[in-house]
């Protein structure tokens, strides 16, 4: 997780009720203040996800060549925090169930009529519920929206929302409040499965996000920024398929829509207009230093359906081959200032990975991987997902004016720590 100490730019996905103090990923619910402030201090409050193609560190914006600090390192160090790094795994102690039903997810790709807004309303708010978290010995609740997927109780939503939760409870549209335990969570996807006792629910219909074209009118249900603002519905279109964004060190695909999505609203659908999900809304841009309006995203519902699979017949996400470090882009203005290449900027390394075994540390910056230099995590993703865990990956590191090379064997990244 990346310090909030640059806020310029980045992203936000968590709720606030009603006043926002900063907490890694999450919100704190406090006493009760004026809707009116509420709404002002959301839109000020600390940014849940900072990303971009920085990574949410400046290149150039707030420094000159004049305040840079004086040590590339002291540059780093305002962002980072190394122990608040992790593999993805989710830090979660929710009771956890497994599941024994026959639920499979599905995603319809037949062509569908649209349907007036208010009809497309009430066809879906009953698939939509109120997901909250709480974690012993602090006062306050995380809050967000989740997707009902069966009639017997399994809701999907993000992981973010209750990340370093031990309780959490799903309220559905009649008021009803249930207890929820975790069938399976995931950091990188930022999608968990819950269960609830329940009979009767109106699960959500999946259409295939693979058929998306640009410019396709979408809509967007959740319950943002407010426990009394739940059920709300903003429209807009799909901006951009296939958006690699950086999170946390790990790349995510996600589609783009100008739909308004605001804290709160993480967990819930974003639909098509005949009123089947296409996407999970989880991160809306964010910006201190100039506005930022109508940039959203979501998770597409093809990645919801592979992962939502693997965690109703794993509780977790096999599969995915990781080098055991988190990284961050080196950008063209900070390598010119401080005289370091490009490459990406290592801030923590999992413990126990091969990568720490051979000594990799936090400070190094990546240049190349198997001899092919790179500038973003995307490429090295790109790269690393040609390969499974146990295969050898080679890396050129540059440390402090020294050029070295590793060999790393890549591990299963639901193993790391």
């Amino acid at each position: 997780m990346i310090n909030e100490t640059n806020n310029e730019r980045g992203w936000y996905a968590a709720a606030v009720e009603p006043q926002p103090v900063r907490k890694k990923k999450k919100r704190w619910i406090f006493p009760l203040v004026l809707l009116g402030a509420l709404l002002c201090i959301a839109l000020l409050a600390g940014l849940a996800f900072r990303t971009s193609s920085d990574n949410g560190i400046s290149d150039g914006d707030e420094y000159t060549g004049e305040n840079y600090p004086g040590n590339w390192h002291d540059y780093f160090d305002q962002f980072f925090d190394s122990e608040s790094f992790g593999s993805g795994a989710a830090s979660i102690d929710i009771e956890t169930t497994d599941y024994t039903g026959d639920f499979s997810m599905s995603l319809d790709n037949t062509p569908a009529n649209a349907i007036p807004l208010p009809d497309l309303y009430q066809k879906c708010i009953p698939s939509v519920v109120t997901v909250q978290g709480t974690a012993s010995g602090k006062q306050g609740i995380f809050f967000g929206t989740g997707i009902v997927l069966s009639s017997d109780g399994l809701i999907v939503t993000n992981t973010h929302i209750i990340e370093d939760c031990d309780k959490a409870t799903v309220t559905t549209q009649d008021g009803t409040e249930y207890s929820a335990a975790l069938i399976g969570a995931d950091s990188i996807s930022d999608i968990s499965v819950l269960k609830i006792e329940a009979q009767g629910l109106t699960p959500a219909s999946f259409a295939d996000s693979s058929q998306l074209q640009v410019g396709s009118d979408c809509v967007a249900i959740g319950n943002p920024v407010s426990s009394k603002l739940t059920g709300t519905m903003t429209n807009g279109i799909i901006s951009a398929i296939d958006r690699d964004i950086t999170s946390n060190g790990h790349s995510m695909t996600l589609i783009q829509t100008n739909a308004a999505i605001n804290e709160g609203n993480s967990g819930g659908p974003l639909l098509d207009m005949s009123g089947r999900v296409i996407g999970i809304t989880n991160m809306k841009a964010m910006s201190s230093e100039s506005t930022v309006e109508g940039i959203g995203f979501a998770i597409p519902s093809a990645t919801v359906s592979e992962v939502v699979s693997q965690l109703l017949a794993n509780g977790q996400v096999t599969g995915r081959p990781s080098i055991g470090i988190i990284v961050s882009p080196v950008g063209e203005e900070l390598s010119d200032q401080y005289e370091i290449p490009q490459g990406l900027y290592i801030s923590a390394v999992n413990k126990g990975s091969d990568a720490e075994k051979k000594g990799l540390k936090a400070g190094d910056i990546l240049t190349a991987v198997n001899n092919t230099p790179i500038t973003t995590n995307e490429e090295v993703t790109a790269i690393k997902n040609t390969m499974q865990a146990g295969d050898s990956i080679h890396l050129t590191i540059w440390r402090d004016g020294t050029t070295m090379e590793f060999d790393v064997t890549l591990a299963e990244a639901s193993s790391l720590n």
